[in-house]
């Protein structure tokens, strides 16, 4: 392979001549965890927190699982946490605390090096761990983690340059999470003041009505098919999944028909009922917990395009006018409305909902279709921001990606 001028070839890759490739082991030092028993923990705060695997840091944000009074393995602020055990072994994260850590964690203690580089040394290459995390049982041992090789700056200056950077780009990213997190508690919180009627909008007095779900749609179930028998052919279809994996409250046909699940198979065989159309909502018929039970998307589909509602759905149609299009994107995620979903829901490791309890489900909804409407835009003009901002998120993701792939391995040199 052809190396570049200034640079030369090894086992990382290609890096610069004044670099080095050193072993993790020459530069940190190693703590293995320990199982903590559970006469030695309490839930009441006193003490430090007992940390368990990955669970207890989802998205990098370290979270207080149990608390330990007794001596255990300790690690500090700064120290990388390294999952050895279990699904998410190879996950790293930097600790923002002292924690006591268990067995199914290790924590490399920098004691040469800049602490932050190697941090996002280990984060950048995503080979580092996960070849040798394999087996029945995912796991890592301490010669797996001291082992790895990473490529080094020839000064700790410049070391923390580059991790300065990355840092950078990380609370960039990190402000952004955050407004996203604002931005959807303020929808939640709008949401439940203007779809209940709690607050309203200037120039409306008009007395709200109470519906049964009943009174506005008729319920049908939907076309069912397996996932695996999905692929980037045939007739646009909605498997439960993919309402239960989305935070979008609706589906635009034909803005994402491309990149929509399909199935191949005749229209003939599909019933109508089944057929979506615009301001159709589809809701799941199945959850595994009592929160997705009134998880559901409504339809934009003003061109009329075939797509079938599949496996676990239930299709609501109209009966009446009485609800605008716009308005049915939202006015399901009132707190009221779930709390009667949760109701009506049957079962114990699955909950289900059926077409008949569905229908028994009342909401109360604003008389003027204006009213409607006004509510609708607001709440629209609000999921925009957000859209905006996760775009905006999204893309400093990227580019942090690509500064990584480029700082680390000394191709852009910053001093």
């Amino acid at each position: 392979m052809e190396v570049k001028p200034g640079f030369r070839q090894t086992e990382v890759g290609a890096i610069p001549n004044d670099w080095e490739v050193r072993r993790l082991g020459e530069g940190i030092k190693l703590l293995s965890g320990q199982h903590v028993l559970a006469q030695h923990c309490n839930t009441d705060g006193d003490g430090v927190a007992y940390i368990t695997g990955p669970a207890d840091f989802p998205n990098g944000a370290i979270q207080h699982s149990k608390y330990t009074t007794r001596p255990g393995t300790f690690c500090r602020s700064n120290d990388i946490l390294v999952t050895v055990k279990g699904s998410g072994a190879g996950t790293v994260v930097l600790s923002n605390a002292e924690y006591c850590i268990s067995r199914q964690l290790m924590a490399a203690r920098v004691v040469s090096w800049n602490t932050q580089f190697v941090y996002f040394a280990v984060l950048g290459d995503c080979s580092l761990f996960g070849a040798v995390a394999t087996g029945l049982i995912p796991g890592l041992s301490r010669s797996d983690v001291l082992g790895k090789a990473i490529p080094l700056p020839p000064t700790e200056v410049e070391q923390e340059t580059i991790a300065a950077a990355l840092s950078d780009a990380d609370a960039l990213i990190e402000s952004l999470e955050q407004l996203v997190a604002k931005k959807r508690s303020l929808k939640q919180g709008t949401m439940q003041e203007l779809l209940t009627g709690r607050k309203r909008l200037a120039g409306f007095s008009e007395k709200w009505k109470v519906k049964l779900l009943d009174d506005l749609f008729d319920f049908s179930g939907g076309f069912s098919a397996s996932r695996d028998q999905l692929s980037l052919e045939g007739i646009p279809y909605l498997h439960y999944g993919d309402i239960h994996g989305s935070s979008k409250n609706h589906i635009d046909v034909h803005a994402e028909g491309h990149d929509l699940p399909k199935l191949k198979v005749p229209l003939s065989s599909v019933s109508s009922s089944a057929l979506l159309e615009d301001g159709d909502v589809v809701f799941v018929d199945a959850s595994e917990d009592d929160e997705g039970t009134s998880r559901h998307v409504a339809i934009i589909n003003k061109c009329g395009l075939p797509y079938i509602s599949g496996l676990h759905t239930i299709v609501a149609k109209s009966k009446t006018d009485e609800l605008e299009h716009s308005y049915r994107r939202f006015c399901f995620q009132t707190t009221e409305l779930t709390k009667q979903f949760r109701f009506f829901a049957v079962g114990t490791k699955v909950s289900g909902i059926s077409k008949k309890n569905i229908a028994r489900v009342t909401i109360s909804i604003p008389s003027a279709p204006s009213e409607q409407r006004a509510i609708a835009a607001i709440l629209s003009d609000m999921d925009a921001e957000i859209t905006a901002l996760e775009v905006k998120r999204a893309k400093a993701r990227q580019i942090k990606q690509g500064m990584m792939q480029v700082l680390l391995t000394g191709r852009i040199r910053l001093i």
